[in-house]
């Protein structure tokens, strides 16, 4: 490490003193904050502690506070578009966005103005960013939805939902063959997979096999170094064995996991093989340096390797812009419209940045997305479904000074309110420095895990859901740090009873009612809690932002 273990905890300390929230007062009780024990624990073994992950890199370019934007190419105004909303300007704003793509990328400039678009907006090509002259000046007001542009979108699981329930967005941001293949599996009701190895996943070729590595190692072995090619974006592919000792092991292993019936949870199994996207940052003989340490062990037994994948969208994003949609009645419960606002797909190091999205269905979504930014976002209106979704192996992803602003009217009987999304052994995510109006840490079955929420003010609302056949609602080492529970509800905020290998750090006091869990693994649990009853009482107040300080 290049800082002692000293200078770690006073820096962190100092910078949790110094953090501020975002348009909410954390009490402190009556006594001064103090370190977190686990937090010292923590700072022993940062990328191996049992209960708390290491997610000082997440988001794009490793969680840089600045992201560089590429120069100005092009203004919508000169591909036609009309500021007044008197006219259709998605086909013209579509054009700008194209050009920036052919010419090696570039931002496209959205001046204020209300914007009328009658199809979805396309980000297809890396290094575009579509810039409007902010949240409040520049609105795009969208027409139609996803069935309606698109088609209907059913379920790869079968039933008579719709999936634009929880994919795609009226700003689309995917590789353009990717999503060209999405499109035409939908438009043909083959319903696709949705992540980085195709429709079927089987989209991808060998680079090298690995040899074992540890949760937490920064570098592996490889066997054959010539087709790894340092900063190329990889997949690290782990197949799960016939004894599921790969999802038992995501589970933090031991003897509830081990008692588990796996076999039946197709939904869940259909997961796996377990794909990583990360960057490779250095070959040095047959030694691979990631840009972010193992996410899990690498064993032998599942079979171990780096592998192509669907050309990611690197350097892409959107910002200062209101993304509204027309207001209609929120749907029943999974038949989402498609009303949905900034989706992520396949994505790598991309950023959405002062973006408000309004009467949508689902607002902010990542999609097999990974090392992205959400900064000053905002979901607001007549009430989503989900306001933030993660999912289908997204990873190492930041949302941070986010908020969900109270409906502003009442929700339809058999609609559905979620919240913060997190699901489909998606891991090492971040909800940092939020309000949350309502809705609640929706953690969706598909044992998601290694997630952190910091940080948050919350009306504990929302519900999570999830399939039986997704298997259990937590893997090992979820956090939530310093959370203000407003309405008392402990529902997926205290999670020491339900989530194994946990901690739940200075939230509120609160009880069980409405929604209520039992654990999906039999036995000792393993989870911590500390400081119960008293948020904003520990240091370091935000838990990403004290492992940023951390240097490997």
């Amino acid at each position: 490490m290049g800082i002692s273990r000293r200078q770690f905890v006073g820096g962190a300390i100092a910078v949790g003193a110094a953090a501020t929230t975002t348009g909410f007062t954390t009490p402190y009780g009556t006594d001064p904050p103090r370190t977190a024990r686990l937090w010292r624990e923590f700072v022993d073994a940062p990328y191996t502690h049992p209960q708390i992950p290491y997610v000082g890199r997440a988001g794009a370019r490793r969680g840089a506070a600045r992201l560089d934007r590429p120069p100005v190419v092009a203004n919508v105004l000169s591909h036609g578009a009309r500021p007044d909303g008197s006219a259709d300007s998605a086909a013209a704003i579509n054009r700008a966005l194209a050009a920036a793509g052919e010419r090696g990328g570039g931002t496209v400039l959205v001046p204020p103005g209300t914007y009328r678009i009658d199809d979805f907006l396309r980000i297809g090509h890396s290094d575009v960013v579509l810039r409007g002259a902010g949240s409040g000046r520049t609105k795009l007001f969208a027409t139609k939805n996803l069935t309606e542009l698109v088609g209907a979108y059913g379920s790869r699981y079968g039933g008579d939902k719709s999936s634009w329930s929880w994919a795609g967005g009226l700003i689309w941001l995917a590789p353009q063959a990717r999503l060209d293949s999405l499109l035409a599996a939908i438009r043909a009701r083959a319903w696709p997979f949705e992540g980085w190895t195709g429709n079927r996943r089987d989209a991808w070729e060998t680079l090298t096999t690995v040899r074992p590595g540890r949760r937490g190692d920064w570098s592996i072995t490889v066997d054959d170094p010539s087709a790894v090619r340092r900063g190329a974006v990889v997949l690290l592919r782990l197949v799960d064995d016939a004894d599921h000792t790969l999802l038992e092991h995501m589970a933090g292993g031991g003897a509830g996991p081990e008692s588990y019936h796996w076999d039946d949870k197709t939904k869940l199994t259909s997961y796996v093989p377990h794909e990583w996207p990360v960057r490779v940052v250095s070959v040095r003989g047959r030694t691979v340096t990631l840009e972010r340490p193992l996410p899990l062990d690498v064993r032998p037994e599942w079979d171990p390797r780096l592998t192509t994948l669907a050309a990611p969208l690197t350097g892409a994003g959107v910002e200062g812009l209101t993304l509204e949609a027309v207001e209609t009645p929120q749907s029943a419960h999974l038949l989402d419209k498609g009303y949905n606002g900034v989706t992520f797909q396949c994505a790598y190091d991309c950023w959405a940045d002062d973006v408000v999205v309004r009467h949508v269905d689902n607002g902010f979504g990542l999609v097999a997305a990974s090392a992205c930014t959400l900064r000053r976002t905002r979901v607001e209106g007549r009430g989503a479904h989900h306001p933030y979704f993660c999912r289908e192996g997204a990873h190492d992803n930041l949302i941070e000074d986010f908020r969900i602003a109270a409906r502003t009217v009442p929700a339809p009987a058999g609609t559905q309110l979620h919240g913060i999304n997190v699901e489909g052994l998606s891991s090492h995510n971040v909800w940092s420095r939020g309000v949350m109006e309502m809705g609640t840490f929706d953690t969706h079955r598909g044992m998601p895990f290694a997630n952190v929420r910091t940080e948050i003010t919350v009306e504990n609302n929302g519900r999570h859901g999830g399939d039986a056949s997704a298997g259990p609602l937590y893997g090992a080492r979820f956090t939530h740090w310093n959370v203000t529970v407003t309405n008392g509800r402990a529902g997926l905020v205290k999670i020491d009873t339900i989530a194994p290998y946990s901690a739940t750090v200075g939230i509120s006091e609160v009880r069980e009612f409405d929604q209520i869990d039992v654990p999906d693994f039999t036995g000792e649990l393993h989870a911590r809690v500390e400081a119960y009853g008293d948020p904003g009482s520990v240091r370091p107040r935000n838990l990403y932002e004290a492992q940023r300080l951390l240097r490997p």
